[in-house]
């Protein structure tokens, strides 16, 4: 008797922005070993290797301490200022990653995408994996910090993880939507590196957002909260320091990020099938 013969079907007019889960299942191996090569090129052909991402933090961390700190004098309550920030950087940092990586990924993937048929959502997905080191590095210097300077966490730290994981979705949103991006305006590579260093300074990572919104006129707090990460910062040191309650403004940013995201799935599936032509 001959053996079955599988066949799979490729529907380029499948255009649901909801992604196949089962199809992503099926390409994990792939998944993996770009997660996997993204980790070992990032601190290849580099003197101190890993130790890199034990600097970079630290480093940002000190200037931002320096900078908000001292000069201009930031109050942060009974939390020093140094492990203030560094709860915000923490956040801040895998989302910077994700968001500098994910764009020029397809195109640093046009080789593959050019031969082989795959979910090329695989790619900016890979990127979030690798980011989970700098998060790690950042949280293992607050827990020191806390340690330091015995500061407890607070009994709202159940709630981090929830913070945590719509940081994490930020991420992908923002993510998504400039690898979709950058394949057709190549200018994004230009932009996206400002925009991170932009982001930095408008994200209540070294100052709490009632510094931020205290300086704005009324109607421009509500604009203040459209940065997705604006929200996420703040809800995630709330949840660990505790103190005031984020304001009903948080929602704000959490509505922007589903805004973001499901937009983001819903171009990124548009071009998705013409991405081989403008790689």
């Amino acid at each position: 008797m001959s053996k079955p013969i599988h066949k799979t079907i490729i529907d380029a007019s499948k255009k649901s922005i909801i992604p196949d889960f089962k199809e992503l299942y099926q390409y994990k191996d792939l998944f993996l070993t770009l997660a996997w090569r993204d980790f070992r090129v990032r601190y290849a052909q580099t003197t101190i290797g890993f130790l890199w991402a034990i600097l970079q933090p630290i480093i940002t961390l000190l200037i931002l301490s320096l900078v908000f700190g001292r000069f201009v004098g930031v109050e942060t309550g009974e939390v020093p200022h140094i492990l203030f920030t560094v709860a915000g950087l923490s956040v801040w940092s895998y989302f910077s990653y994700v968001m500098t990586n994910s764009g020029n990924s397809v195109i640093a993937s046009q080789n593959m995408i050019k031969k082989i048929y795959f979910p090329r959502l695989i790619i900016p997905l890979s990127k979030a994996v690798v980011g989970f080191i700098d998060f790690g590095v950042a949280l293992l210097i607050m827990v020191v910090l806390m340690i330091y300077f015995q500061v407890p966490p607070s009994v709202n730290i159940w709630l981090a993880p929830i913070f945590i994981l719509i940081g994490v979705i930020a991420a992908l949103a923002v993510g998504i939507w400039l690898s979709a991006l950058t394949v057709r305006y190549r200018d994004f590579q230009h932009i996206v590196p400002f925009m991170v260093q932009i982001g930095l300074y408008i994200t209540p990572v070294a100052y709490p957002a009632e510094f931020a919104v205290k300086q704005l006129p009324e109607w421009a707090a509500t604009l203040y909260y459209l940065n997705p990460m604006a929200g996420v910062v703040q809800g995630f040191r709330w949840s660990m320091f505790g103190g005031d309650a984020p304001g009903p403004l948080m929602y704000v940013s959490i509505l922007m990020i589903l805004v973001i995201f499901v937009s983001g799935l819903f171009y990124f599936r548009k071009v998705e099938g013409d991405m081989a032509d403008y790689v």
